[in-house]
């Protein structure tokens, strides 16, 4: 496995792949990698000849008074776990490599960034899709593998290759979990002892949600109300919002009789953790 920092470097040796033949997987990161991120290119490894994996803080998806210079980083464990997964090339570029001083170009969405994340961080998903945009532009890989636990970056990433006709297949895969329910991130790092504790609440509350779904009850208000009093119930949570929307226009719905998703942003402490999961009618 190489560590690449050079654009021009995996465009040639993606392109060099493709016209031998092979199959190209690609897996874009922010780093700190854990055992979502391995799922992500075992399965990319599985389905795929070769495997890309980027890592990338991408600043322009961080708003001003969010955790971009303290985003954990960890190049050499990184590189262990992608070379224990199967990836043949991390390509790993500098801010400069990236982005141009006088960059001015930038891929936005409308519509599905309007709830959820996109109300409390309206600049992430424009940051988003002009990394995601660039990176498929550097990377032609044939398919790209995403996490479920960011549900409304995947709705928006499919939008966005379906709407600007990217030759990618994406790909989402599901939410990998601790032991106690917690949904692995990179900013469980950031958690002490007793909050990761309380992280717990997080997909407690939403077995709770799955519970009375699974009983009959279609009601969103209802189902929010059940999700809120739990968290409630942890001094060490703080709701960003608890919401029911439609799974592919992440619109807000009354009633459950089509697929959905809950969708669960929670800051405890001071580090902010999402959750979701989808039902099916």
């Amino acid at each position: 496995m190489r560590v690449l920092n050079n654009i021009k470097e995996v465009r040639d040796q993606v392109k060099k792949w493709k016209y031998e033949g092979f199959t190209v997987g690609f897996v874009p990161t922010m780093g700190y990698l854990h055992e979502g991120h391995k799922s992500l290119i075992e399965r990319a490894f599985s389905e795929n000849d070769k495997v890309v994996v980027s890592i990338f803080v991408n600043p322009m998806q961080f708003g001003p008074k969010e955790d971009l210079s303290s985003y954990p980083r960890d190049l050499d464990a990184d590189s262990i776990l992608c070379g224990n997964a199967g990836a043949d090339i991390i390509f790993h570029p500098e801010d400069k490599e990236m982005y141009f001083e006088d960059f001015s170009t930038y891929v936005d969405i409308n519509g599905l960034t309007e709830e959820l994340c996109g109300k409390s961080r309206p600049i992430h998903f424009r940051g988003v899709c002009t990394v995601v945009s660039k990176l498929f532009n550097i990377v032609p890989a044939n398919r790209a593998y995403f996490g479920e636990k960011d549900a409304q970056q995947l709705a928006v990433i499919k939008r966005m290759v379906r709407d600007l006709n990217f030759d990618i297949e994406i790909i989402g895969c599901p939410i990998i979990r601790e032991e106690d329910g917690v949904a692995k991130s990179s900013r469980n790092t950031y958690l002490s002892e007793s909050e990761r504790k309380a992280a717990t609440i997080l997909s407690g509350s939403l077995e709770k949600a799955k519970d009375i779904l699974n009983m009959g009850e279609r009601n969103c208000e209802v189902i929010r109300k059940v999700i809120i009093d739990n968290i409630a119930k942890e001094k060490l949570a703080k709701i960003d919002y608890v919401q029911v929307v439609d799974g592919l226009s992440m619109k807000v719905v009354e009633k459950v009789n089509k697929s959905i998703l809950i969708a669960i942003a929670v800051n405890i402490g001071k580090t902010r953790l999402i959750d979701n999961f989808t039902f099916e009618v």
